[in-house]
């Protein structure tokens, strides 16, 4: 039976290189809010983006449903930053009967900014399709996340980097 594999953890804490790691091991399907909203005008979007965020989050979650009737496995990439957010999509697929896993991306700080400074390189370079992410909006995201408590998560991946 179909599964979804819910994906938390912080910006740049290595949530969608393990997406895709899953997706190979399960054969899965990635949805990502990241994907679509930056496909998106970004002059746009502007000052809405949380707003569109959470439109493409229910979308994709409707969306997920049909994907799972196929018989293929869902990787939601999105990082459900709050308790609240991760209570709200556990209820979500409970009530449709779906089963689901939390995987938490634990990363420490120097990881994090190992991470950050990578992706920004890789971002300016035309390498990558991400957002980049300057100071302000690093501790923004630092200032949102809550760690999610142990018995909130099914997984718990150690995404730490040693001695790089």
């Amino acid at each position: 039976m179909a599964m979804v594999h819910l994906i938390c953890g912080m910006i740049c804490s290595g949530k969608s290189h393990y997406a895709g790691r899953l997706r190979e091991e399960l054969n899965g399907l990635i949805l990502s809010t990241d994907e679509i909203t930056l496909s998106l005008p970004q002059e746009v979007i502007g000052d809405c983006f949380d707003r569109v965020s959470d439109g493409v989050n229910a979308y994709l979650m409707r969306k997920s449903l049909d994907v799972l009737a196929t018989g293929t496995d869902v990787i939601l990439d999105w990082g459900f930053w709050t308790a609240e957010k991760r209570s709200e999509i556990r209820e979500f697929y409970r009530q449709h009967g779906v089963e689901f896993w939390f995987h938490y991306i634990d990363v420490d700080r120097d990881t994090l900014a190992r991470n950050i400074s990578e992706r920004n390189r890789r971002v300016e370079a035309g390498e990558t399709a991400a957002f980049f992410v300057d100071e302000g909006l690093a501790e923004k995201c630092r200032g949102l996340f809550v760690v999610p408590s142990r018995d909130e998560m099914d997984v718990w991946v150690d995404n730490r980097r040693q001695g790089v």
